[in-house]
């Protein structure tokens, strides 16, 4: 079945392609023998042939791969690459890439869009001169649209052209372990199950810090921004997770019924000041391709509710930001106190980089003494090389779900849709309502105003 498919990857020169896909697809391929997938086209504008191309694909893959790099596995992955050099934008280009994959003898198509969301209409414009496309899979990379308008009208194309059956929105962070295993955390442990409410939790916290800028993607960012980036894509589906009703089954349309229901119960904040802040690293109107006036927030904290039984009154806290002192992304759940002069009992899910669960809860001091101290216990996944070997890396989980046509991890058009609404209806609210964009110093743990927002309710940021 695998042996007729074709991996076609646009923007296959860019950073994505030899930082993710191509390291991915070498794990795969020593994992499983690359049965998947036999043959990759790499499709990019430079002056490279196959030769040129696998070599420099070689040096990724011994920098970025998740297993250790052996010539052997590499030789039987290269073999496979074939790039072809075109100008994805040039419609009239696409005639030559239909006859070359009829040279190839392709039969079915995966088309990997590895570019900006811009370029993606124009591919699909194009790929109505390849023979077979229409029947084919697409995978699209995040964002999808850069406004609710622009997604809306992409999806609009994207199903004109591909069933719907065949579009897979990835986020690649729903691929990665420790949000895969939220559910089991959350269900197969009735010491959490039991009292994962606003009853018995004071509140829920997810971030996702960056050390880095903006690097070498300031002209895109400087379009997007931090809410648009994370929050409206990747933040909203943990969010989804952590807050949903336990799905009746395992298939996918259950799941996403349940992440719909937490979606649609998102209710918009009456005093935005009060509910979210922005901000923007010092330095940040320096980097290339950005403005010189832009406002573009790179960091976001929001307080926001969900309406519904098991959730309402009890706050969600996301932030994310970039050039801050860590990198982490976690969902730290804080319970409620039993008395004012007791810690909260707080169940700590690392997503990245280190995986694993810590849990903090209270016990009384050895000895005559009667007072109550913390206690920590911790999992730590990654930490264990068995565990590093033996975990697949988001995108290879993603990209071979792909190949097998398993839908459960990506992202359905109403659940973009959803997010995209309330994104675009806090912006409004933001923009109408004055509230500035705070400047903050670079490695530091974002603006000041951002940790006011917590402690005004009683709160602050748990790491």
């Amino acid at each position: 079945m695998y042996n007729e498919q074709v991996f076609t990857i646009f923007g296959g020169t860019g950073d994505l392609t030899f930082r993710k896909l191509i390291p991915a697809l070498y794990n795969m391929e020593m994992a499983d023998g690359g049965e998947y997938c036999p043959r990759i086209v790499v499709i990019g504008r430079r002056e490279y042939t196959s030769s040129m191309y696998r070599e420099k694909a070689r040096d990724w893959v011994e920098k970025f791969a998740r297993l250790s790099y052996k010539e052997e596995v590499y030789e039987k992955l290269a073999e496979k690459i074939v790039y072809y050099r075109m100008d994805f934008t040039d419609e009239a280009s696409y005639e030559g890439l239909d006859a070359f994959y009829r040279e190839m003898g392709a039969k079915k198509h995966i088309f990997y869009f590895a570019v900006a969301p811009r370029f993606f209409e124009i591919i699909v414009s194009g790929l109505h001169k390849v023979d077979g496309a229409r029947d084919g899979k697409v995978v699209l990379e995040k964002p999808f649209g850069e406004d609710l308008a622009a997604a809306a009208r992409l999806n609009e194309e994207m199903e004109g052209f591909f069933s719907q059956g065949h579009i897979y929105r990835i986020d690649h962070y729903l691929g990665k372990e420790m949000v895969r295993n939220i559910q089991t955390i959350r269900f197969a442990n009735p010491i959490f199950s039991n009292v994962w409410d606003a009853g018995h939790i004071e509140c829920i916290q997810i971030s996702a810090m960056e050390e880095v800028g903006v690097e070498s993607r300031g002209g895109y960012y400087d379009r997007s921004g931090a809410l648009k980036d994370m929050m409206q894509n990747h933040l909203f589906q943990i969010l989804t997770i952590v807050a949903m009703e336990q799905p009746k089954s395992q298939e996918v349309e259950d799941m996403h019924r349940e992440q719909m229901k937490v979606l649609e119960a998102l209710s918009l904040p009456e005093n935005i000041s009060e509910s979210m802040v922005l901000g923007q690293y010092d330095g940040y109107r320096k980097e290339p391709s950005v403005r010189a006036d832009s406002s573009t927030e790179t960091y976001a904290a929001v307080r926001l509710f969900v309406d519904n039984d098991r959730w309402r009154g009890m706050p969600f806290y996301i932030r994310t930001g970039k050039k801050l002192d860590k990198r982490e992304m976690q969902v730290a759940v804080v319970f409620k106190s039993p008395a004012p002069d007791i810690e909260p009992d707080i169940l700590n899910i690392k997503i990245q980089p280190t995986e694993g669960v810590y849990l903090q809860f209270n016990i009384k001091k050895p000895g005559e003494s009667v007072d109550v101290i913390q206690a920590k216990m911790d999992f730590c996944q990654s930490c264990s090389s068995v565990n590093q070997t033996n975990t697949p890396e988001a995108y290879e989980r993603l990209i071979a779900a792909c190949f097998k046509g398993e839908r459960s991890w990506f992202s359905k058009w109403d659940q973009i849709e959803a997010s995209w609404k309330y994104v675009d209806a806090i912006r409004d609210k933001y923009r109408l309502g004055g509230v500035p964009i705070h400047v903050y110093k670079p490695g530091s743990d974002g603006p000041d105003a951002a940790e006011q927002l917590l402690n005004s309710y009683g709160h602050s940021w748990f790491d």
